[in-house]
């Protein structure tokens, strides 16, 4: 084992092998749910990272000079601008891709535990992404499932006003904040669209919030965020 934690043929192979099987296995997940960043780049920018460091700690170990992490330090700041790319801001204001993005900069991480020939850190922390990414993905749907607040983009018939929409939603016993408005006006008369946090209940949940807010009169279109 030790042999692998130097600068080997041997070494080389397995460290770039098993930074591909892991940065494979982060992005599979995100490949199934078809996000901007699937399978293939995660395994690429896990192999990516795993090079530098193997090419640091040769450079470190054959002219004795350098910083055996300064490039690692590197790509774990470099990677930002990949992540970045994924991040959106939809025409809602709702933001995607964060998770897509710390994903990426995790499997980074992981590259650079097995370029270095830390295996044990690399395994444990592909597998502990892998269950945040689908394990805690569905621990964390129902946990919103189960919240009395909800975050909502709504569009209202034309001439509809905004009072009118929140004296029927205080009606209903919901408690709403953070109204910003996103346009209003248009060529089928006056109307408005707003995202809003509506807050239920102690005892109304998610789907209790956003089937009372569309009864509402006046409501021409509702999508939760």
């Amino acid at each position: 084992m030790l042999e692998l934690r130097e600068i080997t043929t041997i070494s080389i192979f397995v460290r770039i092998l098993a930074a591909m099987v892991l940065g494979g296995l982060i992005g599979m997940e995100r490949g199934i749910k078809n996000r901007p960043a699937g399978f293939r780049t995660y395994m690429l920018v896990c192999i990516g990272a795993c090079i530098v460091m193997i090419v640091n700690q040769y450079v470190y170990q054959a002219f004795g000079t350098g910083d055996p992490v300064r490039m690692g330090a590197q790509v774990v700041s470099g990677i930002g601008f990949l992540g970045a790319g994924t991040i959106i801001v939809t025409s809602h204001n709702q933001i995607k891709g964060l998770t897509t993005a710390a994903g990426l900069w995790a499997s980074a991480c992981v590259g650079l535990a097995s370029g270095i020939g830390l295996y044990e850190a690399a395994i444990a922390g592909s597998l502990a992404i892998f269950a945040t990414l689908t394990i805690l993905h569905t621990l964390d749907v129902r946990l919103r499932s189960q919240s009395n607040v909800v975050e909502l983009y709504i569009e209202l018939d034309p001439g509809t006003s905004l009072g009118l929409f929140l004296r029927g939603a205080r009606e209903r016993g919901l408690e709403l904040s953070s109204i910003l408005k996103q346009y209003e006006g248009g060529n089928d008369g006056d109307s408005l669209a707003f995202i809003v946090t509506v807050r239920g209940r102690k005892n109304m949940r998610h789907t209790d919030i956003v089937q009372s807010v569309r009864r509402l009169e006046g409501i021409r279109y509702l999508e939760t965020l």
